[in-house]
């Protein structure tokens, strides 16, 4: 690689590397964040909520906005959009002013991850040179999600949560500034048609609506109203979207992709791996700290030894496994991680909050399952399609997983403080986090024999041989 293409690689990874920290650095600062606005556990899950949604709604459209505009004018917006919205987050004075800042973090966060993508596939072009460049672009937000639980919970103990956004106010100034000299300009190619923005509204809306929908079912006697409308708005909205996407000569999303059993299977258990795993961060951060005592920075530092198994897996064991297994098998293997670490955190809470047990599940879920598969999953989403949607079943494997993140964590705070009022996370609530990665688990079998028994060949007698026509 060139010193020009190793500094562009190195500005699209240091990107990537800040969104990627943003989604797992709030947990540990949750209940600093509860202490100063007074917020319960239902309240504060729409900091993660609200910039997953935005984030996986508008990410397919940051891709077409990247093809339209051009990946260096979408990144370069993305990067001041969220370095001016973690300025708002950082200096917010109210809850909702700071829920505010978060959303819109997301929805930046959603232009730079595929114009940053579209930046790398466009400056390196030889096949091994881009391979290796995508490597690393992808072990920068790897490691920028495995570590963020770790910094996020030292920065908010010795500097205060404020810190946790405003540290990344000087990072992406850097990185604007030098995106701007050294990024190649955008190219005026084929002249492509606008992307429809209001299908990816629509599925924002859907799923804003379905969240609150359900963050109000803990008190469906007051807010029944309230309820029903949100179960109408999801209805009408989404029979919007359908109509759209199958009536639009260029859709937002080309719904025959689904017609790859593959796709469907790898969109379903991303929903499911979301909806686990950030419902696990938010878990353990309320576990250590409020019911077992430990400050953010401890916390943190407890974690921090996952975060580099979480690498050393990727980067060592990881390509070895998927030689020797199928991408399904891979992808079961890591559910099976997933659902082995929820159930050892169930025993660590019912045990009497044993730490060795937690630290046991931290590393079946952070260092092991999550990496082999999130990109097991990646591999399968795009298996048995046209190399023409590969674009789109990549944006759409990503997009279910925080779509899923999103809806999983309303879901589960409804049943985090239920029974034992003096613990922040009841033991139903863990059961349930096991349930996603549960069904997710069997949706893989199911898969799996399915392929199976599409593959074993059907042998006639020869009493019943078929005639030779030809």
């Amino acid at each position: 690689m060139s010193l020009q293409k190793n500094k562009i690689l190195i500005i699209a990874s240091l990107a990537i590397f800040v969104e990627a920290l943003d989604i797992a650095i709030i947990n540990l600062t949750i209940p600093a964040i509860q202490k100063q606005f007074l917020v319960t556990n239902d309240q504060v899950q729409w900091l993660q909520t609200l910039y997953v949604l935005l984030y996986g709604g508008f990410l397919i459209i940051g891709g077409k906005l990247s093809d339209v505009v051009g990946p260096k004018k979408i990144f370069i917006a993305g990067a001041v959009l969220f370095l001016l919205t973690s300025l708002g987050a950082g200096l917010a004075g109210t809850f909702m002013f700071l829920s505010l800042s978060r959303a819109m973090q997301g929805l930046a966060a959603a232009l730079i991850m595929p114009s940053a993508f579209s930046i790398i596939t466009h400056t390196f072009t030889e096949e091994r040179e881009r391979s290796k460049a995508i490597g690393i672009f992808s072990s920068f937000a790897a490691v920028g999600s495995g570590i963020g639980l770790s910094v996020g919970g030292i920065i908010s103990t010795y500097m205060g949560w404020h810190w946790v956004f405003l540290i990344n106010v000087p990072v992406l100034a850097v990185i604007i500034i030098v995106g701007w000299f050294y990024l190649a300009n955008d190219t005026s190619e084929q002249k492509q048609p606008s992307p429809d923005l209001f299908s990816g509204v629509l599925l924002v809306i859907s799923l804003l609506m379905l969240s609150y929908g359900v963050h109000q079912l803990g008190d469906i006697k007051q807010q029944l109203s309230m309820i029903l409308l949100c179960a109408l708005g999801v209805m009408v909205s989404t029979r919007l979207l359908y109509v759209r996407l199958t009536r639009r000569a260029n859709p937002l999303i080309d719904l025959s992709v689904f017609k790859a059993s593959s796709v469907i299977t790898a969109n379903g258990v991303f929903i499911l791996l979301g909806a686990f795993f950030t419902g696990y961060l938010f878990i353990i951060s309320q576990l250590l700290q409020k019911d077992m005592s430990y400050n953010a920075a401890k916390s943190g530092l407890l974690l921090v030894p996952f975060s580099l198994l979480s690498a050393l897996v990727a980067k060592f064991m990881l390509p070895g496994i998927m030689k020797r297994l199928t991408t399904e098998q891979t992808g079961l293997l890591g559910m099976c991680c997933m659902l082995t670490g929820g159930l050892v955190l169930v025993c660590a809470v019912f045990a009497g909050y044993s730490l060795p047990l937690l630290l046991l599940s931290a590393a079946f879920i952070s260092g092991l399952g999550m990496t082999i598969c999130f990109t097991s999953l990646s591999v399968l989403a795009v298996k048995n399609i046209p190399k023409q949607h590969y674009g789109l079943a990549s944006s759409l494997g990503t997009t279910t997983y925080f779509l899923g993140a999103g809806v999983g964590l309303s879901i589960l705070t409804l049943f985090m403080q239920q029974g034992n009022q003096s613990a922040s996370v009841s033991g139903l609530s863990l059961i349930i986090l096991c349930v996603y990665a549960l069904i997710g688990l069997l949706w893989l079998v199911i898969y799996l024999v399915n392929l199976k028994v599409k593959s074993v060949p059907v042998t006639l007698p020869k009493s019943q041989s078929l005639p030779d026509v030809f």
